[in-house]
């Protein structure tokens, strides 16, 4: 697979607790050199981000995370705020408690609420595979699928692990036609991408596949370098 695509598909992201304006305005700036799908960035950087790309590249970010565990209003507040400041995208967490508890119906609510809170922005709901029972993450393929969301999305890369193949080969089995899958944290090879590509991920939650090519090209400049 052309490396080309691979970014195309490439949300790159940094959502560390630590993360400053200077490394944001860095993926801003990779983003658009490698033409990445987005970067996904905490929402205190998004209308401060939005500004500096302008329309070259899409700002993505994330509501309720990472432990899903805010109301369902405030989920609405945040997604809302996004938008306003500028966000193409947002990746929610799922109530993870309100799953367990099988009141799925509370879960379908809270998905569509943002989803109209995102006033057409493209929606990814991430379920936190690392947590949940394959049952559960079948569940949640059905829920995702009823609502109006985009894409069902692994991890948010914060908890006991993040993307599997086995959860996206499950994903690719129990989504509707329509829906999309993002797979997200600990993707960190050229041929893990193509592998959850092959899988049926459309979209790749990741810092390091950028980094990667970063540092490929400075190999290829000190070896072309003569001093």
């Amino acid at each position: 697979m052309e490396l080309s695509n691979i970014l195309s598909i490439v949300d790159h992201t940094l959502l560390s607790q630590t993360a400053t304006w200077k490394e944001i305005k860095a993926i801003c700036d990779d983003g658009i050199k490698y033409k990445t799908a987005s970067v996904c960035l905490p929402p205190s950087y998004v209308k401060q981000a939005k500004e500096y790309v302008s329309d070259k590249l899409k700002i993505c970010t994330v509501i309720g995370f990472p432990n899903g565990y805010s109301t369902k209003e405030t989920k609405c507040f945040e997604t809302e705020n996004a938008v306003l400041n500028g966000a193409d995208e947002i990746d929610m967490v799922i109530n993870i408690g309100l799953l367990k508890d099988k009141q799925y119906d509370l879960v379908l609510d809270e998905i569509n609420a943002v989803k109209t809170s995102c006033n057409g922005k493209l929606l990814k709901v991430i379920i936190e595979t690392c947590l949940l029972t394959d049952e559960e993450k079948i569940m949640m393929c059905k829920i995702v699928s009823e609502s109006n969301a985009d894409f069902i999305k692994t991890s948010t890369g914060f908890s006991t692990a993040g993307a599997t193949k086995e959860d996206v080969e499950l994903f690719s089995k129990h989504i509707s036609s329509d829906l999309k899958i993002k797979a997200a944290g600990g993707i960190s090879s050229i041929k893990d991408a193509e592998d959850f590509i092959a899988l049926g991920a459309s979209r790749l939650g990741t810092s390091r596949i950028v980094k990667i090519v970063k540092i490929g090209e400075d190999d290829e400049h000190n070896k072309n370098t003569t001093y």
